[in-house]
């Protein structure tokens, strides 16, 4: 379960940014799997610029980039936000920028069992 108050985080990246030969955007998501975060969503973007870049990337044929924007969300508490946060700036030096901003859960459900027939009676 989530508190009603909770923290999005977005995570601004490209598409060839790595993380020890690995997409970053990928390590990204393990390592807040692995720290319990309560889920995560990688957007790919249709067209982009950030500091980084002296062009701006898009995905139209006549000027198809390999390097389309990345925008890593995750939700949590503030607490597990800020923790991860902290974990990920000991790991990404450079091309990246985050953000976050507080919001409230509605609900946050997983699947639950199916109820066989003789339980919906009983």
């Amino acid at each position: 379960m989530l508190p009603t108050d909770g923290v999005l985080l977005r995570i601004f990246i490209g598409e060839a940014d790595r993380y020890d030969k690995q997409p970053l955007y990928e390590w990204i998501v393990t390592q807040a799997k692995t720290n319990g975060l309560a889920g995560a969503t990688v957007l790919r973007g249709l067209m982009g610029f950030g500091a980084n870049s002296r062009v701006i990337h898009t995905f139209k044929i006549e000027r198809l980039s390999e390097d389309l924007p990345i925008i890593v969300e995750l939700v949590d508490t503030s607490e597990k936000i800020e923790a991860f946060l902290l974990y990920i700036e000991r790991h990404i030096r450079c091309g990246w920028l985050a953000t976050t901003e507080p919001i409230r859960i509605r609900f946050y459900r997983g699947e639950t069992p199916a109820k066989s027939d003789t339980d919906a009676q009983g």
